[in-house]
Parts: C-alpha cells; sequence; structure tokens
C-alpha cells in the first residue's frame, strides 16, 4: 500500500490532501506560514495564542485571502476571550478548532459544533480520550513530551499504547518527535489517521521566525530542549518545552513572583496560570519576533535534533512521502 492511500482517512477528516498538521506555534503559525502549509498540500493551523476575537478575526481574514484550503486554529481554553474566539472561528467559516491547554466540556464542544465546525482536542490518559469522544470531539491529537511548546508529562511511546492500540477504530493523530516518513507510515499502519509536526516548519523557508530563532534550532541538539523545574505542586504549572538559555531563569523568576501572588490570595490559580501563559507569549515574541536567543523563549521539541537544514514546505513533504513509500516497499 502506498503512502497516501494510507492517509487517506486522516485527508477526509482535514480536508488537505496529507493528513499532515501543522503544530499551532505561537508568533510563528501566522497567516504567511499557515497559508503556505495549507497551500502545499498539509493541514495549516494558526495559533491564536493570546489574541482577542478582534486580532483572530484579522488573522483568518489574511490567511483566507492566500490561501482557499482548509486550515484551523488552535485556542488555548484558558483565554478568557475563550467564547469570543469560537465566535470569530464560527462567523469566518474555518473548518477546524483545535482546543488546546485543558480538557474541554461538552458545552465548549457543542457550540462550536453548532457552527458546523469540527472538533479536535488532546488527551493525557485512554479514560479521558475515551470521554472525549463520548462528549463527541471529532478527532484526538495525542501529543507527547517530546514536542515543543506547551506539553503534557508523558511520552508519545507511551500515549501510543495507551491510547492509540486500544483505540483504532477512533480518529487519532499523534505528534512529539515526529519527522521522518518511516515513522509516520509506521504510525499510520498501527491504526493513526495522521501526525502532527512543529519544530521543523518553524526552521522552514515560509517560516517568518527571526533568522537568529532558526539558526539557534538549527544548531541545537535535542539534550538542549528542556521543560523547566515546577517550583510548588501545589501551583502546577503547564511545561513548555524549550531550548534553555537565560530566559530559562528567568521563567522560574516568574514562577515565584506569581506563586507569591498566589500564596497572598491576590490572583487564583486560573488568574496565576495566564500571567505566566502571556509570560511565555512576550518571551517567545522577542526570539521570534525581535531575534533575541539570549533572553526570548526558544520553543521547540526534540526533534531539532534532526532539523539542520531550513527548507521549502514542500521538500520537507517530499522528503517524508518518499521515506514512507521506500519504506512500505521494504516492509511489504
Amino acid at each position: 500500500m502506498k503512502f497516501l492511500e494510507l492517509m487517506e482517512r486522516g485527508s477526509k477528516i482535514l480536508g488537505s490532501k496529507y493528513a499532515l498538521l501543522g503544530g499551532a506555534m505561537t508568533w510563528i503559525s501566522e497567516s504567511n506560514l499557515v497559508s503556505a502549509m495549507s497551500n502545499a498540500g498539509i493541514f495549516g493551523v494558526l495559533a491564536s495564542g493570546a489574541m482577542d476575537g478582534r486580532l483572530l478575526q484579522n488573522e483568518i481574514a489574511l490567511t483566507q485571502e492566500k490561501t482557499k484550503c482548509n486550515f484551523g486554529v488552535n485556542i488555548i481554553l484558558v483565554n478568557p476571550k475563550l467564547q469570543d474566539l469560537i465566535d470569530v472561528c464560527g462567523e469566518k467559516k474555518v473548518s477546524h478548532v483545535i482546543l488546546a491547554g485543558g480538557i474541554p466540556d461538552k458545552s465548549t464542544i457543542d457550540k462550536i459544533h453548532a457552527y458546523g465546525v469540527q472538533v479536535m482536542t488532546f488527551a493525557p490518559s485512554l479514560s479521558v480520550a475515551k470521554r472525549l469522544f463520548r462528549q463527541g470531539i471529532d478527532a484526538l491529537i495525542l501529543e507527547g513530551s517530546e514536542a515543543g511548546g506547551h506539553v503534557g508529562p508523558v511520552s508519545t511511546m507511551v500515549l501510543i499504547q495507551d491510547i492509540l492500540l486500544n483505540m483504532r477504530e477512533y480518529p487519532i493523530f499523534v505528534a512529539g518527535g515526529i519527522l521522518r516518513g518511516e515513522i509516520i507510515a509506521s504510525l499510520l499502519q498501527l491504526g493513526a489517521v495522521g501526525c502532527q509536526l512543529g519544530t521543523v516548519f518553524a526552521c522552514c523557508k515560509e517560516s517568518v521566525a527571526h533568522e537568529n530563532f532558526k539558526k539557534a534550532l538549527l544548531k541545537a541538539s535535542g539534550r538542549n530542549a528542556a521543560t523547566p523545574v515546577q517550583l510548588d505542586k501545589r501551583f502546577p504549572i503547564t511545561p513548555v518545552r524549550a531550548l534553555e538559555n537565560a530566559g530559562t531563569e528567568e521563567f522560574v523568576d516568574q514562577q515565584r513572583e506569581v506563586l507569591a501572588k498566589f500564596e497572598k490570595g491576590e490572583i487564583t490559580l486560573d488568574n496565576g496560570r495566564l500571567l505566566l501563559e502571556h509570560f511565555w507569549a512576550g518571551s517567545l515574541r522577542r526570539a521570534v519576533c525581535g531575534g533575541d536567543v539570549d533572553r526570548g523563549s526558544l520553543m521547540s521539541g526534540q526533534i531539532v535534533e534532526l532539523v539542520k537544514e531550513e527548507k521549502h514546505i514542500t521538500e520537507i513533504i517530499n522528503t517524508i512521502i518518499s521515506e514512507a513509500d521506500d519504506f512500505l516497499a521494504r516492509v511489504s
């Protein structure tokens, strides 16, 4: 069987030629990169980050001017403008909303479906995955801790065995530490409907990321992409994988400040998490837009170990297809 045939199920869900999603990367996954991805046959995903409804509306409109193909919007559940962002996605008729940064409730899923928009989200365990499908999600993404940016605590390999192999009949995409075509083809054979890739596209030629940011990733090794220390179990943080630099230490200091305010009763847990989210957004912007690779956040997955060259999106896709088809021919 050819690679494209294995992808058919996922391609139908996404409405794209290839069952490959672009990971949503704040400041990077904007209209230029997302439209280029979708035009190249994969499924681009806008990162709404800390946007409000007006900013997201503008970004969707810019993307729709540049592509007639499907693309999705990633929305972080702790964003205080969550309901406004959902309304914008519905009104602008995006094809998919990807909910991240928590476990969505049924009312949120139902609201998105009411607009005729498909819902995708993430799950950290088998029980949560089953519950989300009962609540009506259209597809699930298993993202392991090897991924860049906001990640869960469990590795991709464990999630595959815990969730994918026990839910083969459900539409599940796999993310985290994935690049080569042989791996993607193997995951499709195991029952996945597609895969999500991020770091390699952060470094591609169509990416608007600053050259300093790209160079830092291209020179890095997998061990450089680490998650920060959590200072207090009472105040759990969502781990954010990035290359270690001075900005990593600044985040530890930011945690201390937020934790102190939380202990004094000055902020709630959700407000504290939102403050940390704003910190990451600002720090990431310094690196991606301003080129500050010393203090800015260099979010990347451990797959950065294998990303050593800035390529066009089409080159990346063609390499994956060639690797996958060669692998499938050998094992057949």
